[in-house]
C-alpha cells in the first residue's frame, strides 16, 4: 500500500514482485491464525479474472502449486462475483436473487445475482469508474497537501472535505445520461466539470496549479452529490426493470453495494434514501471487506464449494483473464424496456451533511 501511494497508483511489475515475495508468508500466516494445515483445507480458491495479469499469474500459480502438493481441488474465482457475494457472509438473510451495485476505482456495475454463478448485467460505466474520478480529483485539488487528508485515499479525502461544506450547491454540476433510458453509468462528464470549476477558481483568484482553491470543500460536496444522484437514478431504473420482469420477489428486495466506493457514507446515505422509497433493504459489507481483500475470495470459494459449482481438478484448464464480463449481458433489454421512473427525491441529502460528517469522522478515526 505504501509503495502504491509513493508512485501515485499501482505499478504492475512492482505489484507482481511484492506478490511473489509475500504470498508464501501470507498463506502461512493465514493458516496459522486459523489453526489449520493445508491438509485440513477442502479446496484452494484463487482469483483468476479480471485483473492485472502479472499479479493474477502469481496467485494462480501458487494456488495450483498448493493443489498439486496437497491433492486439493481448485476453485477459480471471478473478482467481481466475489465482491457481489461478500455481504452474504455477514448477513445470512440475503437470499438469491438480489440486486447488486459494485462501485470501485476500476468498476461500476449494476447486476442481479441470481445464484452463486449466475448474474444478469444490467448496467456498467462506459468511461471512468467513480473511485477513479474521486482519486483523480483529489490529486487535482491537492487534498494530500492538507494535513488531515494527507494519509487518506482520494475517495476518503473527497468525502471528508465534502462533509465540511458550508454550501454544497455553490458549484453547478450537470447530471449525465438524462436522455438515456438504461442502467449504464458515466462519470467522465462530472470529472471534466470539476476540472473546469478548478481552473475557473484558479483564474479568478490568481492561483498557481499547486495551490488549494477557496471553496474546496463545497466543490467536493457538489461533485459527490451529483455522482451520488447519478448512481441512485440508474439503480432506481434497475429496480423498476427487475419489478417489470419479475426478476426479484417482493420479499427479497435487497440492494447489496460493495467495492471500495461502498465505504463512502454519503453515497450510502443516498442509496438508503432510494431503498426506503423503493421498499428495498440496503446491505453493504463492513468497510474492510468493501475494498479488495482476500476474505471475499475465500468466501466466494466457500459459496461455490457449498453449491458444488465451479470446482475443478483439471488445473491445466485454468487460465487468467485481464478482462471478463460479469454474467449475462441484458443491458440492451433494459434499454428496450424504455423505463421512465418517477424519481425518488434525494433533496434531503444536502441536509444530511451533519449526519454524514459524524459517520465520516467515526470511520476515519
Amino acid at each position: 500500500m505504501l509503495t502504491s501511494k509513493m508512485h501515485g497508483g499501482i505499478i504492475p511489475p512492482i505489484a507482481q514482485d511484492l506478490h511473489r515475495k509475500n504470498i508464501e508468508n501470507v498463506v502461512a500466516d493465514a493458516l496459522k491464525e486459523a489453526n489449520l494445515s493445508c491438509n485440513e483445507v477442502d479446496a484452494i480458491a484463487t482469483t483468476v479474472k479480471p485483473g492485472l495479469p502479472l499479479s493474477l499469474t502469481i496467485g494462480t500459480k501458487y494456488g495450483k502449486h498448493l493443489c498439486r502438493t496437497y491433492n486439493k481441488p481448485f476453485i477459480p474465482i471471478h473478482h467481481m462475483e466475489a465482491h457481489a457475494l461478500t455481504a452474504r457472509m455477514h448477513d445470512s438473510t440475503i437470499e438469491f436473487p438480489f440486486l447488486v451495485l459494485l462501485i470501485s476505482g476500476g468498476h461500476c456495475l449494476l447486476a442481479i445475482a441470481q445464484d452463486v454463478d449466475k448474474f444478469l448485467l444490467m448496467g456498467q460505466s462506459f468511461d471512468d469508474a467513480p473511485g477513479e474520478v474521486f482519486d483523480k480529483m483529489a490529486r487535482r485539488l491537492k487534498l494530500k497537501d492538507i494535513l488531515e487528508y494527507s494519509e487518506m485515499s482520494g475517495g476518503q479525502a473527497i468525502e471528508c472535505a465534502a462533509s465540511k461544506a458550508t454550501n454544497p450547491l455553490e458549484f453547478n454540476f450537470t447530471p449525465t445520461l438524462l436522455r438515456y433510458r438504461d442502467c449504464n453509468f458515466s462519470f467522465a462528464g462530472n470529472k471534466n466539470q470539476c476540472v473546469r470549476h478548478i481552473l475557473a477558481q484558479e483564474r479568478k483568484h490568481g492561483l498557481s496549479p499547486d495551490a488549494i482553491i477557496p471553496g474546496v470543500n463545497n466543490l467536493c460536496a457538489g461533485l459527490l452529490l451529483v455522482m451520488t444522484r447519478h448512481l441512485c437514478h440508474r439503480v432506481q431504473r434497475g429496480m423498476e426493470y427487475a419489478a417489470l420482469k419479475h426478476l426479484i420477489p417482493s420479499d427479497r428486495r435487497t440492494l447489496v453495494v460493495s467495492g471500495g466506493v461502498a465505504c463512502n457514507n454519503f453515497v450510502a446515505a443516498g442509496l438508503q434514501v432510494l431503498c426506503d422509497g423503493m421498499e428495498y433493504k440496503l446491505a453493504r459489507p463492513p468497510h474492510k471487506l468493501c475494498t479488495d481483500n482476500g476474505v471475499m475470495i475465500a468466501w466466494n470459494g466457500i459459496e461455490r464449494w457449498r453449491a458444488n459449482k465451479g470446482i475443478t481438478t483439471d488445473l491445466d484448464s485454468i487460465t487468467i483473464e485481464k478482462s471478463s464480463p460479469l454474467g449475462e449481458d441484458v443491458r440492451k433489454d433494459v434499454e428496450l424496456a424504455n423505463i421512465k421512473p418517477k424519481w425518488i427525491k434525494l433533496t434531503g441529502l444536502v441536509n444530511q451533511n451533519e449526519n454524514v460528517k459524524k459517520d465520516v469522522l467515526q470511520n476515519n478515526g
